[in-house]
């Protein structure tokens, strides 16, 4: 065990060591939900995550475009008991992020989180791959709503379905659900950030969630580490494999 912690910490300084390193603009991180499991927000797929617990229907399912459209009122029960996280603050691994990129080296933050804290933290070039909870926009009329105002709607409505106030439409999140395409713009734009990197950070992703997981295959820079507490698929790809906490690796 001792010899396997001394491996994770040489990791953990070769990483900071090429972070200190590289050039202006040199490194990109891309995040899932292990980055906001030390802020209190759930992950999906480890033991104790969102997927494994026991719901009427699949966790997966609930939040698919199919479950939306057919059963609204099951949807926004899960959804907002289930995913939205107000009152969450950013972690370690945000603020140090978003210092990186006041500094110069960090080019962007890619998420497939929806909580919005890397923004929070500071950052200013996140792309949200999967969108956000804090944006919320009438489907009829397309009128925006607050995450707050989405959470006071589905109280108050009988059937816990949030209604535009200027048109009686649903509201919906702002977020990729299940069966939904990326939009194009983000994608293509992770995808230059990633190619232009000398150094990709992935982290708290178990890089299982496609086409997200693919946009490794973009990154032809020097250095590639992956921090995850499980191994992932692209394991192999990595010049350096840490399985730690984000935010400890960010702790410096």
């Amino acid at each position: 065990m001792a010899a396997e912690n001394d491996e994770t910490e040489k990791a953990i300084e070769t990483l900071r060591r090429w972070i200190a390193e590289a050039p202006q603009g040199g490194v990109v991180f891309f995040g899932g939900a292990g980055v906001s499991t030390e802020s209190g927000i759930p992950d999906f797929r480890s033991p104790s995550g969102l997927f494994a617990q026991k719901y009427p229907y699949p966790a997966e399912v609930m939040i698919s475009r199919s479950f939306f459209d057919e059963h609204p009122p099951e949807f926004f029960d899960f959804y907002c008991d289930r995913m939205v996280f107000v009152d969450a603050k950013p972690n370690q691994a945000h603020r140090k992020l978003a210092d990186l990129e006041r500094k110069g080296i960090m080019r962007a933050v890619i998420t497939q989180n929806i909580d919005g804290l890397h923004q929070a933290a500071g950052s200013k070039t996140v792309y949200e791959l999967h969108g956000s909870v804090l944006r919320n926009f009438c489907m009829r009329c397309g009128k925006p709503h607050s995450v707050n105002e989405l959470l006071a709607l589905h109280e108050q409505a009988e059937d816990g379905v949030p209604h535009c106030a200027e048109c009686r439409g649903i509201i919906k999140p702002d977020v990729v659900l299940y069966e939904e395409a990326l939009d194009s713009h983000t994608l293509q734009a992770s995808v230059e950030a990633i190619a232009k990197a000398d150094t990709l950070i992935i982290a708290g992703t178990s890089l299982a969630v496609y086409p997200a997981a693919t946009l490794i295959d973009y990154f032809t820079g020097d250095h590639l580490a992956i921090i995850n507490r499980t191994p992932t698929p692209r394991d192999r790809q990595a010049d350096l494999c840490i399985a730690a906490n984000v935010g400890s690796v960010f702790d410096f």
